[in-house]
């Protein structure tokens, strides 16, 4: 794919949200390979400053850069504008140490770069696409970053009281962020507004620009633009923030309740990939082959079950294997209200899918089949079901325990198992497992 700029230069003006300062701002065409920069005409040499998560000064509630006495305040909103067009080169020349705010989305940059027209550029766009799984934790929130061709964000915000839980799955293209990212906005609990306050913040903040919450309640000057408002913004401040690594990136971002700190935090992470990536000779590596030791144990943790299984987020339904053998395995699921499917079975109701506690038996039977054969190059597929029951619901909170045992194997190819998911001792549901293992060419 093509690097891109725009046709034209295009300005806008307004308030910044946090300094409150009055700001112009204009886009101006790059040459390929120039990349992003911001340029403070206000101060004496009109510094530039390239927006890198090593010029990262400041996290609370917007992301701030800097390089020497030169900053920029709240990039996030812009940067994710330009990275959801696909704008690869520009100068942003403002007047101010903070873009405007607007509506507090990013819809008015779309906009404003729409009327700019992007163009291609003769130089190829260089994407750094990660090869393994890179994760980040701070307190209850957590971001994983797994190989992905494209950008894919599944995203699950929720406040503290869990009363906004909300979560989306999408593939970032230009199109997609145009029509269900860019235009959900800012938001605050009213809690939390005396306390910015206090900090310096939000001097330019009023309803026109951010959603507050309340309680249960949204206070804001018009309705939601999506039901799930919130979780796109927090989707919009993610791809902001990962622009800070300096080039497009190739991955699935999985994020629980992101934020500024933990996006940056990742930011970094990635970023010491990349440049290990670059002294390699950019030589794409290749993920390490699974550890060939299942046979001699006897639990699993949650990267081990990794190594063996092919399944990734969403469809991951064993956290843990606690007991294992030659002929039965134990393992357990913990179903939190996060888990996706719980948005639609059902609202208000939740009650988790029998379909993937079958799933959940069959991923157990395909490690325990593993066990028995060499595991390298080998993955096992679910084929049939049969004499299947479900007992009892199982709602969040609930811990499913997962046993199964081989009933039947023919040459280490096909084989039989009988499982069981249970909860507090009691069975919620039962099945027999047909599956077979593969090798992984095959499935390819």
């Amino acid at each position: 794919m093509k690097q891109r700029t725009l046709l034209r230069e295009v300005s806008i003006k307004g308030n910044a949200l946090h300094t409150g300062d009055a700001v112009h701002m204009t886009f101006k065409p790059a040459p390929a390979n120039h990349g992003i920069v911001f340029k403070r005409t206000d101060l004496h040499g009109q510094p530039e400053i390239r927006p890198r998560v090593d010029h990262v000064t400041d996290l609370v509630r917007a992301t701030t850069i800097q390089v020497g006495h030169a900053k920029i305040h709240t990039v996030e909103h812009v940067l994710s504008a330009l990275s959801g067009c696909g704008i690869d080169n520009l100068v942003i020349e403002m007047d101010a140490s903070e873009p405007p705010i607007l509506d507090g989305s990013a819809r008015p940059f779309v906009n404003l770069i729409a009327q700019g027209e992007p163009v291609e550029q003769d130089a190829e766009r260089e994407y750094f696409t990660l090869t393994e799984a890179v994760s980040v934790t701070r307190g209850n929130s957590s971001l994983i970053a797994l190989p992905f061709d494209g950008l894919k964000i599944s995203c699950t915000s929720a406040d503290d009281r869990g009363i906004h839980t909300q979560h989306l799955s999408l593939t970032i293209e230009p199109e997609v962020y145009a029509a269900q990212i860019a235009a959900a906005r800012t938001f605050t609990i009213y809690e939390d507004i005396e306390e910015l306050i206090k900090l310096g913040k939000i001097k330019g903040g009023s309803l026109d620009c951010a959603v507050v919450i309340k309680g249960d309640k949204i206070i804001s000057k018009e309705p939601l633009r999506f039901p799930d408002e919130f979780v796109r913004h927090k989707m919009l401040d993610i791809i902001g923030d990962i622009t800070l690594l300096g080039l497009p990136l190739k991955a699935h971002l999985v994020a629980v309740r992101p934020g500024h700190a933990i996006n940056a935090e990742l930011t970094k992470a990635l970023f010491e990939k990349y440049e290990a990536w670059k002294k390699g000779g950019k030589k794409a590596a290749k993920p390490a082959a699974p550890k060939a030791e299942l046979a001699t144990e006897t639990t699993l943790d949650i990267r081990r079950v990794l190594d063996t299984l092919p399944h990734r987020y969403p469809m991951v339904m064993i956290d843990r294997v606690v007991e294992l053998s030659d002929e039965a395995l134990v393992a357990i699921k913990n179903v939190t209200i996060n888990e996706p499917f719980f948005q639609g079975h059902y609202p208000g109701n939740p009650v988790m899918p029998g379909v993937l506690q079958i799933e959940a038996m069959a991923q157990a039977a395909g490690i325990l089949m593993l066990r028995r054969t060499t595991m390298e190059g080998k993955t096992a597929l679910f084929m049939s079901c049969d004499k299947v029951k479900w007992r009892k619901p199982v709602r969040p909170g609930d811990q499913l325990s997962i046993a199964v045992r081989i009933t039947k194997s023919r040459a280490g190819k096909i084989a039989c198992a009988e499982g069981s998911c249970s909860v507090n001792g009691q069975v919620v549901s039962s099945a027999d497992l047909m599956f077979a293992i593969v090798d992984n060419a095959e499935v390819d």
